[in-house]
């Protein structure tokens, strides 16, 4: 807009929406619980009607810089190297990678950094990611827990180091600690990293007492936790966490595996849970950063609850755009 100023320029009131067809070549073993129907999955449901008004992008690549914001070169070689001709090859017990999956992993990265640039530069309020391998569990020099990548530690850096912000909070509702996210993150101040998360339960990590720098604050949930439980722990801990730190970004791990049907945990979430947690997150964003939430998917692994969960998780993104 010729002569005017930074008051006249109006954000765009959509929701930016990634995926890309490499994320189904990522293989895994028969039986795996993240496999590549969860990509067929959330393609479907978000073939509906209701989400005509996405702004649709094809997730890019990232680059190897982007990589090594989180990683030393020698583990971004180690990864690659480790891709099998063909097959697939195991990293432990339950990592696998496979020809399609630095690829896929790529444009994970690749699309969570594209969404923090088009969503700071203000083509859009929001984004949400679709994407596989999640990546809060791969740590600084370690793949584990279906990860290779630590995709939202890598996103947050990304807007620090290359688009000059100096706070950004990555909040992790995944049912599984984000051990990955905060063993790169902890020791960062600009950083704030939040999670809730069943205790008890893989990795084992997240305890209340693993505070980082002051930047991590952990609130592990119990067995069978509830709403009740679940709520309160972001109304009396994390958000005003949040609030506190005054957030330039939100950038959401957006985990599902929470969900009462999911089988690899036990808090026993609904769909309005999902619903609720985003519609507090963004009316922080509202608050603390003009709606600027990017949302990356981590897991999910009853194909119903996920495609339900992650439907509801997006619908109530594109109302916040719509009306911030």
């Amino acid at each position: 807009m010729q002569g005017g100023t930074c008051s006249d320029i109006v954000r765009p009131m959509k929701t930016l929406f990634y995926s890309h067809d490499s994320f189904i070549d990522h293989a895994v073993p028969e039986g795996h619980p993240e496999r590549p129907d969860r990509m067929r999955a959330l393609k479907r449901a978000f073939a509906d009607p209701a989400f005509d008004t996405l702004t649709r992008h094809a997730s890019p690549v990232c680059t190897e810089a982007q990589l090594t914001l989180a990683h030393p070169q020698q583990y971004v070689d180690a990864i690659k190297a480790a891709v099998p001709a063909d097959g697939m090859q195991a990293l432990d017990g339950d990592t696998w990678i496979s020809p399609g999956s630095m690829e896929a992993t790529m444009r994970a990265v690749g699309a969570s950094c594209d969404a923090i640039d088009r969503v700071l530069a203000g083509e859009a309020r929001n984004a949400f990611c679709a994407h596989r391998p999640p990546g809060h569990h791969a740590e600084r020099i370690k793949p584990m827990g279906f990860c290779l990548f630590s995709t939202a530690a890598i996103a947050a850096l990304h807007a620090i180091e290359n688009k000059g912000l100096s706070r950004v909070a990555i909040v992790d509702f995944d049912v599984h600690h984000g051990n990955g996210t905060q063993d790169v993150v902890e020791s960062d101040a600009r950083i704030l990293y939040a999670s809730t998360h069943e205790g008890g339960i893989f990795p084992g990590t997240g305890r209340e007492s693993e505070t980082g720098v002051g930047n991590v604050f952990n609130k592990p949930l119990s067995h069978h936790a509830g709403s009740g439980e679940f709520r309160a722990a972001y109304d009396d801990h994390i958000l005003p966490a949040i609030a506190a730190f005054d957030p330039e970004l939100i950038v959401i791990s957006a985990g599902f595996d929470a969900h009462a049907d999911d089988p690899l945990a036990s808090v026993e979430l609904q769909e309005p849970d999902f619903e609720w947690i985003t519609r507090r997150l963004c009316d922080l964003a509202d608050t603390h950063c003009d709606g600027k939430v990017v949302s990356l998917l981590e897991g999910g692994y009853d194909l119903r609850a996920l495609s339900a969960s992650a439907a509801i998780h997006v619908k109530t993104l594109m109302g916040a755009a719509e009306n911030g």
